[in-house]
C-alpha cells in the first residue's frame, strides 16, 4: 500500500466500522424492548433497519465499482447509518412507532457496504504480491467486529442502558469515517496493479444495467447462485436466532441484555471453528461447507428451544461454530467466482440479499416470539434445514468448470478463514 495510506491505518478503519456496525443490531433489539416494552417491535425495529439492503446493496455497489474515489462513497454510507442510528434513538418512546420504522428503514439502506465495502477496496489498494498478507489481516477484522460488538451492546446496556448501547454503535461508525473518506482514489493504485476496466468513471446512460450487473452476474454462475441462494435462507434463520437472544437471555440467563453476550460468544466460536479449519491439511470443499452449517444451525436452534441454561449456551456456541466456516466458505466462493471488474457489485449485491433474508427472519421470529419463543426457535431451525436442502437440490445440476489455476476443492487456496458479509 502507498505509504500515505498505510495498511495498518486501513486496518484501523475495517475493524472500527465493522465493530459499529455489529454493535448496532443488538443494540437496536435491546433499546427497542426497553423503550417500547415489546419483542415483537423490537424485532420489527431490526427487520427495518435490515429489509432496505435490498436496494442499497446494489445501488451502492455500483456507486463504489464506478466512482474515482470510492472511499468518498463507504464515507457516505457510514454517515448515512450513523445519523439513522440517532434519529431511531431520538424518536424511539417519543415519535409513533410507525415513524421510527421508516427511519429504520433508511438506516439500513447502506448496511452492505458498511463491512463488505472495505474489502472490496483492498485488492486495488495492494501490490499483488501484497494481497494474501492484507487479505489475511483484513480477514480478522471480520470476527474482531462480530466478537466485540454484541459484547459492547451488551456491556454498556447494563452499565449505562440501552440508549447508550446504541450510542456508541454510532460513535464507532463516526471514528471509521476518517479512514474512509481518505481511501486513495482509483488512479492512484500502487506498482503491479492495474486500474480495472470500467474503474474511476461516471455512471453511463444504462443505469439499469449497471445496477442489475451484480445480479445478472450471480444468477448466470452457478456456484455463486447456489451459494448466494443457500445463504439467503440461512440468513433467515441466523436473523430468527438473533431476535430470540433478548428473551433467551432474560428467560434462561437472567437478563436480556445478557442476551447480547451469547452473541459474543457465539462470535469467540466462530474464531475457534475459523482457526481449526485453517490448521487442516486438505480443507473441505467451500461449496459443501455452505450446506453442512445451514444443519448445524438447525440443531443449534432446536437446542436453544429447550430453554435450560446449559443448553442456551451450548446453543451459541455450536451456531459459532457453524457461523464461522459458513461465512469463510461463502467468501471463498465469491473470491473464486467473481470478475474483478464486478466484485464490488457481487459482494454488495449478495451482502444485501442476506442482509433483507435475514430481516423476514427476524421479523418473523420477533412475532412468534411474543406467543412462543420455542415456536420462534424452532422457525428458525426450519430456515437451517431449508437452507441445507436449497444448497442439495442446486448441487445436482453439473457445476461450472473452475477457473484456471484454481483447485475449487481447497477452500486455503481462495482467501483466509475469516467472517464475511
Amino acid at each position: 500500500m502507498e505509504k500515505r495510506y498505510s495498511l495498518r491505518r486501513y486496518l484501523f478503519g475495517a475493524a472500527v466500522g465493522r465493530t459499529g456496525d455489529e454493535t448496532a443490531g443488538p443494540a437496536l433489539l435491546l433499546a427497542g424492548l426497553a423503550l417500547t416494552g415489546s419483542a415483537a417491535s423490537a424485532s420489527f425495529l431490526l427487520a427495518g433497519c435490515t429489509v432496505a439492503a435490498a436496494v442499497g446493496g446494489p445501488l451502492i455497489g455500483a456507486l463504489l465499482d464506478r466512482s474515482a474515489r470510492p472511499g468518498r462513497v463507504l464515507a457516505a454510507a457510514l454517515a448515512l447509518h450513523a445519523l439513522a442510528l440517532t434519529a431511531i434513538l431520538l424518536s424511539l418512546g417519543r415519535a409513533p412507532f410507525a415513524v421510527t420504522f421508516a427511519i429504520a428503514v433508511v438506516a439500513g439502506v447502506p448496511g452492505p457496504v458498511l463491512s463488505g465495502g472495505w474489502t472490496s477496496q483492498l485488492s486495488r489498494l495492494m501490490a499483488p504480491e501484497a494481497v494474501p498478507r492484507a487479505g489475511a489481516l483484513d480477514a480478522m477484522t471480520f470476527s474482531l467486529g462480530a466478537l466485540m460488538g454484541p459484547a459492547l451492546a451488551g456491556l454498556v446496556a447494563v452499565v449505562a442502558g440501552a440508549p447508550a448501547a446504541v450510542a456508541t454503535a454510532v460513535a464507532l461508525l463516526c471514528l471509521a469515517l476518517p479512514t474512509a473518506w481518505t481511501l486513495p482514489p482509483v488512479g492512484r493504485t500502487p506498482p503491479g496493479r492495474p486500474v480495472a476496466p470500467g474503474d474511476g468513471r461516471a455512471f453511463p446512460p444504462a443505469v439499469l444495467a449497471e445496477l442489475t450487473a451484480g445480479v445478472r452476474a450471480i444468477l448466470r454462475n452457478r456456484p455463486l447462485a447456489r451459494a448466494t441462494a443457500t445463504s439467503v435462507v440461512l440468513c433467515a434463520g441466523e436473523g430468527a436466532f438473533l431476535a430470540c437472544c433478548p428473551l433467551l437471555g432474560a428467560g434462561a440467563l437472567g437478563g436480556a441484555d445478557r442476551g447480547a453476550l451469547l452473541l459474543s460468544a457465539s462470535a469467540a466460536a466462530s474464531l475457534v471453528a475459523n482457526a481449526l479449519l485453517a490448521r487442516r491439511a486438505r480443507l473441505p470443499r467451500p461449496d459443501a461447507v455452505i450446506g453442512g452449517s445451514a444443519l448445524v444451525l438447525a440443531v443449534a436452534a432446536l437446542l436453544a428451544a429447550t430453554g435450560a441454561p446449559a443448553m442456551v449456551i451450548a446453543a451459541a456456541l455450536l451456531a459459532g461454530a457453524a457461523e464461522g466456516p459458513g461465512l469463510t466458505a461463502l467468501f471463498a466462493v465469491r473470491h473464486r467466482e467473481a470478475p474483478e471488474r464486478l466484485r464490488g457489485r457481487i459482494v454488495t449485491t449478495g451482502a444485501s440479499l442476506k442482509i433483507t433474508g435475514f430481516a423476514l427472519g427476524a421479523g418473523l421470529a420477533g412475532a412468534l416470539a411474543v406467543h412462543t419463543l420455542p415456536g420462534a426457535l424452532i422457525a428458525a431451525a426450519g430456515f437451517g434445514v431449508l437452507a441445507a436442502l436449497v444448497n442439495g437440490l442446486m448441487s445436482r445440476r453439473s457445476p461450472q468448470p473452475p477457473a484456471p489455476g484454481r483447485d475449487p476443492a481447497r477452500l486455503g487456496d481462495t482467501v483466509p478463514p475469516a467472517t464475511a458479509p
